[in-house]
């Protein structure tokens, strides 16, 4: 009986574990994608869209605040209340994007 139970919770503890990398994966890979896209509203070009799309990726890893990646492009557009909404519906449509490249599924 308690082999069991000790299968199913490995078990719970591997889907838990596989569940977050997946999400790591997809927000880093979302990032990237906010951060090329940031860096077109901008205007930059050439290695200066993967520098500042890299830049953005880390910083939605330090974790520093609610959302890092949100305040930094934010910042970067030096943009007023009414470009908020633009940002995070960008945001959450290259969430989606690249949950179905990550997962090979659509979201």
């Amino acid at each position: 009986m308690t082999g069991s139970l000790d299968e199913r919770e490995r078990g719970y503890e591997a889907k838990w574990a596989h569940d977050q990398e997946l999400h790591f994966r997809v927000l880093s890979r979302r990032d990237y994608l906010v951060g090329v896209w940031a860096a077109g509203v901008l205007g930059l070009t050439g290695p200066a869209v993967e520098e500042y799309a890299r830049r953005v990726v880390q910083a939605g890893m330090a974790s520093a605040g609610k959302d890092p990646v949100y305040e930094m492009i934010r910042k970067d557009f030096g943009v007023q209340a009414e470009a908020d909404n633009k940002i995070h519906d960008k945001m959450l449509e290259l969430f989606h994007r690249a949950s179905d490249e990550i997962t090979g599924q659509p979201s």
